[in-house]
């Protein structure tokens, strides 16, 4: 069952005694199985009826792409590269290369919008360090959003400006031998 919630409508000239800033959160670690916890929190947000934006970078498989986003309920979109496989090493062709840089373009547009109140960017860290989306762009897009926006970024090896960058940074140990 999935709650359908109806975001109330305010008065466009009520004015909020207090604005609330949207706080840049790094969740890092160094293997790649702890997206569950993150997107648990994105779909509590979206089932309190605010509008949240996941983009995973580097999966794949699934033919979705920026035109063709899952939706989870009313509140939650969900968009992966349009690519026939997930994305595990540096070296794409150029057709795969295109399809990630098409993702970065939309998902800058989709930030500076100001239309998702949080905005989950999974494996971001592994995307930079395979040099396939440029570090200071992303540095660029945290300092233009708009102020309200919250962004998640994700993965392994977390660049050090966006860990300067960030607001709250979650390091996820292991507790013991797997």
């Amino acid at each position: 069952m999935v709650a359908q919630l109806e975001t109330p409508t305010l008065n466009p000239n009520y004015r909020l005694p207090h604005t609330v800033t949207g706080l840049v959160q790094v969740f890092t670690c160094t293997h790649r199985s702890f997206f569950t916890s993150v997107m648990a929190q994105a779909l509590s947000i979206a089932g309190h009826g605010t509008p949240v934006l996941v983009v995973q970078f580097l999966k794949g498989g699934i033919r979705q792409g920026r035109k063709h986003p899952m939706r989870l309920g009313q509140n939650l979109e969900w968009v992966r590269c349009d690519l026939p496989r997930c994305i595990d090493t540096p070296h794409l062709d150029e057709a795969e290369a295109n399809s990630l840089r098409d993702l970065w373009k939309f998902v800058q547009e989709e930030v500076l919008t100001g239309k998702h109140s949080l905005v989950v960017l999974d494996e971001l860290s592994l995307a930079i360090n395979f040099g396939l989306i440029p570090e200071e762009e992303v540095v660029e897009l945290l300092e233009k959003r708009p102020a309200h926006i919250d962004i998640i970024l994700t993965g392994p090896e977390m660049p050090r400006s966006l860990l300067e960058a960030a607001d709250q940074i979650t390091e996820i140990r292991r507790s013991h031998s797997p």
